[in-house]
């Protein structure tokens, strides 16, 4: 299994980004996926999920900001974020549980937002 995320930077308060994470060795179209994320000094974040058929759910900080989405053509969930706040700055990483015991996490982004 390998997840790789893609697509973090610099960005101004305000503005947007679209994070990728593009994935294989496992059976995509039936997995649910997630976005999670680390600020600095801060424990682990999640963000938000996405179910194989396509319905997304988010934590309350980033409903309204935020949107999950996923090409199983492509084997790629991404992460659309908008409204960027400098609270948002953190490593962001994309993660699988295939069962209860076994996950996977890719390497993380940096996404960081500052004027």
């Amino acid at each position: 299994v390998q997840l790789v995320e893609s697509g973090g930077g610099w960005v101004q308060p305000g503005g947007s980004l679209r994070l990728s994470c593009a994935t294989s060795g496992f059976t995509f179209n039936r997995s649910a996926l997630n976005w999670a994320r680390q600020a600095p000094g801060k424990g682990l974040e999640w963000v938000a999920g996405i179910y194989s058929e396509g319905t997304g759910y988010y934590a309350d900080s980033m409903k309204g900001r935020f949107t999950i989405s996923r090409d199983n053509a492509k084997n790629t969930v991404y992460l659309q974020m908008n409204s960027l706040k400098s609270d948002d700055t953190a490593i962001y990483y994309c993660a699988l549980a295939l069962t209860p015991i076994e996950s996977y996490w890719g390497q993380g982004t940096q996404v960081t937002v500052s004027s």
